[in-house]
């Protein structure tokens, strides 16, 4: 198995790493309702994804 030939430092570690940050995704918005939803989420306030309803109502 290959073993480094020196060890890096963690200010040389931690600049090659600065281009693998999360990016934060822009909000959409919902068709339904109008409201700023997730890609690819379920909207939250009216529970509608493609067209489809997927928030179920519970009645006590």
């Amino acid at each position: 198995m290959p073993v480094p030939r020196r060890r890096h430092s963690k200010s040389k570690r931690d600049k090659a790493r600065t281009h693998k940050l999360l990016q934060a995704h822009s909000p959409s918005r919902c068709k339904n309702c109008g409201a700023a939803r997730r890609p690819h989420q379920a909207c939250p306030s009216c529970g509608q994804y493609n067209g489809r309803s997927y928030r179920t109502t519970v009645t006590s």
